[in-house]
């Protein structure tokens, strides 16, 4: 019957108000690279300032970023870059259409992805020692628009967004870095630049007129075949446990710092990536700071530990002495100094773990 529902979805639809979008994604068929994802860490506001700032008014793209975020604060990020610029910029919601020339903002706390027309932003597993992380919103924007998609890495401590370049790049996208000598922190981008070759490296201000020239080359390759892991991965980022998998790789001899499961090991391209069954996720050199953070933890409890027991000892030898019981009295202060030597020992190993100050900043 004329003007009934007949179950299809337009395109050009929020997907779950129905509102229309103003400016909905273009075909598949247009020319340009319409989807373009950055990710930063530390030195990323600044950078992110200035790239924002450069964008047209009319950019023919939508751009998705993730900063690595503290999850408890509350973000004024997208105010602070909307200031100088000439596009939209807000957090993103779940559900958003994707609408060219806007900029989505991941928010605290939460994974950015893509999805085809719409975006999702979602509580899912932390990875990298991050929520929201650079690799599931470059893996979700891979898998979603393949060839169409730009990714970008700027300033950052370790190595969040390697493996998600791997991704773009193994699906016929775009790999543009800032240049390390030109970041604030030089670690992301390094670690980008050894895992996938991309195929830019610039300085922060030639970046946006590489962008705005991608945006009108054609794309006329069509979407790589993608491997099975990159789906299982970003069913992970989104909490989908439907299948009850393991995670892909093999099985290591490595725990997860998050969660103490275990975590299993996959290689592609050269670069190492762990990942347990929750979801958690590490490249290396992030695996070996979340370990740095583990044993600083564990060092700490039982230094506290030893030392309550030193005053509950000392306590308790008091009261055996007040009360004539000598041989107890006796017995806890020797247990007493033997927690206090040890907690000694444990406060000059604490000492000598910190070393020097290492670049874990995000």
């Amino acid at each position: 019957m004329s003007g009934e529902y007949d179950g299809t979805i337009d395109p050009r639809q929020h997907p779950t108000t129905g509102r229309a979008s103003e400016s909905p994604l273009k075909e598949p068929t247009e020319p340009g690279h319409d989807i373009i994802v950055v990710g930063a860490s530390a030195g990323g506001v600044e950078a992110l300032l200035e790239l924002i700032g450069g964008l047209p008014p009319d950019l023919p793209a939508a751009m998705f970023v993730v900063l690595h975020v503290s999850a408890t604060e509350t973000s004024v990020l997208p105010k602070i870059l909307a200031r100088n610029a000439q596009v939209p910029v807000a957090h993103a919601e779940d559900g958003d259409p994707i609408e060219l020339g806007r900029v989505y903002i991941a928010p605290p706390d939460r994974h950015l992805l893509v999805h085809q027309d719409h975006v999702r932003v979602v509580r899912g597993p932390r990875e990298n020692n991050h929520r929201p992380a650079v690799d599931p919103l470059f893996r979700s924007a891979a898998l979603a628009y393949g060839p169409r998609v730009v990714g970008l890495v700027l300033s950052g401590s370790l190595d969040d967004g390697a493996a998600g370049m791997q991704a773009i790049s193994r699906a016929g996208g775009i790999g543009i870095v800032q240049d390390p000598e030109d970041a604030l922190y030089r670690s992301m981008p390094e670690n980008a630049i050894a895992a996938d070759q991309p195929d830019y490296v610039a300085p922060l201000d030639e970046i946006p007129e590489i962008l705005a020239g991608l945006t009108q080359q054609e794309v006329v390759q069509e979407p790589a075949p993608l491997p099975v892991e990159l789906k299982k991965e970003t069913a992970f980022a989104e909490i989908d446990f439907s299948t009850h998998e393991l995670p892909p790789g093999e099985r290591s001899l490595f725990s997860c710092p998050d969660c103490g499961g275990v975590l299993y090991e996959l290689e592609e391209g050269g670069l190492l990536r762990y990942r347990c069954r929750i979801g958690h996720a590490y490249a290396v050199e992030s695996l070996h700071a979340a370990q740095t953070e583990s044993i600083d933890f564990a060092l700490g409890t039982a230094l506290r530990a030893l030392e309550e027991r030193a005053v509950l000892s000392r306590r308790l030898a008091k009261r055996m002495e007040a009360a004539g019981r000598t041989g107890l009295a006796v017995r806890y202060a020797d247990r007493a100094e033997e927690a206090e030597e040890h907690a000694a020992a444990l406060r000059g190993l604490t000492a000598e773990q910190l070393g020097p100050a290492e670049e874990v900043q995000s």
